[in-house]
């Protein structure tokens, strides 16, 4: 089970001298409750900035910023989202698109915790950046929360803790090289080194340990895990996680915290259907949720996942003309989502011959999914005292220093090379 995996890895880890072995899925919850609340703030400015029209709630429509505000709903002395503004529409001279746009109302909201789709877009898409989300991924939240308020609680700087991610993915090595998660006061990265799925078992090898069921088994260290007492059987360990797929569930999330604190929907649940519509969309890895109004059946939002860069290319030129009729895309640069990162294990002889590639993702999905309870991120008990006791609470100063961060256009030098003087 996962659980096993995560105390059989905990043991290997000790027992090359690591202090302590946290579960990113922890941060994971930190990062889907970030997003939702993101996403609540951007939909409301852009009801109240007119890029989006107010569905028909039965003759009303959903409360703006001004009015929650007012009626008590909100909080008014909150930070204001930083602005960017950055063109999008039909593309006019040098392919600069027409029409501006801000972030803090910009729509669609897309999904930020893959660093491939971040890197393509920095690089030849800047206009697409206001639209990405800045909430930090789950590697980099883990990131803050290790060197920043662990590190506190140990007496520790920053520049004192080595913090190594193990990741699905060859470019999250990328991410955390990023200067934006780089601390100019203590001269150190808030995620030190970056380890693969097939690294890691490479470091097996390494160590003579080659058969996973011999290892021993350790508890992952108080704080920073999803590891609690099983409510239905008693048993002392069960893994939890929240509900969706191995891409980290942004999707099935923002959908279900939206419904509940814009439109008052309880009950929504993507994974099963149930309150949306799920449809696929000319391939498996493009598809498409919506959340209809009960009884009159109008369009309250609209949501898709986009995973491979044949399907992302499709959403950017969309956007690009004002054409996406999305609210949030979950988007991926992996074609099947994290789940086929190019940093995962690949079944024995990596030529799919054996196992096709769709029977060995279907293989590894289930096994994601195999004996770990899903919760919601807000049921998380510790994430409100980190709120409280780290960063002061909700929406503050620090909670964005520490929770969000930015996107920067790359520019773009082209030179003939044969036009250089050597």
């Amino acid at each position: 089970t996962p659980l096993q995996v995560a105390r059989k890895l905990t043991w290997f880890f000790k027992s090359l001298g690591v202090h302590s072995v946290f579960d990113t899925s922890f941060s994971r919850d930190l990062a889907l409750l970030e997003t939702g609340r993101e996403f609540v703030e951007r939909y409301r400015k852009a009801i109240t900035k007119g890029v989006l029209k107010p569905p028909n709630m039965n003759g009303s429509a959903p409360p703006s910023e001004a009015t929650a505000a007012a009626s008590g709903d909100m909080e008014v002395d909150t930070p204001k989202p930083r602005k960017r503004i950055i063109r999008r529409g039909a593309a006019a001279t040098n392919d600069e698109p027409a029409v501006a746009v801000e972030t803090e109302s910009a729509m669609p909201m897309l999904a930020s915790a893959c660093p491939g789709w971040i890197c393509y877009a920095e690089k030849t898409h800047g206009y697409m950046l206001p639209y990405i989300s800045e909430t930090k991924s789950p590697q980099q939240i883990m990131g803050s929360m290790v060197k920043n308020h662990f590190g506190s609680q140990l007496g520790l700087n920053p520049d004192q803790i080595y913090h190594v991610c193990v990741m699905p993915c060859y470019d999250k090595k990328l991410e955390a090289s990023r200067s934006d998660f780089y601390s100019d006061l203590y001269k150190t990265r808030d995620v030190d080194c970056v380890i693969t799925s097939t690294e890691v078992e490479k470091m097996f090898g390494e160590q003579g340990q080659t058969d996973m069921s011999a290892f021993g088994e350790l508890d992952l260290d108080l704080g920073y895990n999803s590891v609690i007492k099983d409510p239905n059987t008693g048993a002392d360990q069960v893994l939890v996680g929240a509900s969706g797929n191995a891409s980290g569930g942004f999707l099935e999330y923002v959908m279900q915290y939206a419904a509940r604190e814009i439109f008052g929907i309880d009950g929504v649940d993507v994974d099963k259907a149930v309150g949306v519509e799920v449809k696929t969309v000319r391939n498996s890895d493009f598809r498409e949720v919506t959340l209809e109004m009960p009884g009159s059946g109008e369009v309250l939002l609209k949501f898709a996942a986009a995973y491979g860069f044949r399907n992302i290319q499709n959403l950017v030129r969309k956007v690009k003309t004002g054409k996406s009729p999305y609210h949030f895309v979950e988007v991926m640069a992996c074609p099947s989502g994290c789940i086929n990162g190019g940093g995962q294990l690949k079944p024995p002889g990596d030529n799919f011959v054996a196992v096709p590639l769709k029977d060995w993702i279907a293989q590894v999905d289930g096994q994601y999914r195999n004996g770990a309870l899903a919760r919601k991120p807000e049921e998380n008990p510790v994430l409100e005292q980190l709120y409280r006791e780290w960063l002061g609470g909700v929406d503050t100063p620090k909670a964005r220093e520490q929770l969000r961060t930015g996107y920067h256009a790359v520019e773009q030098n082209l030179v003939n090379p044969l036009a250089v003087k050597w």
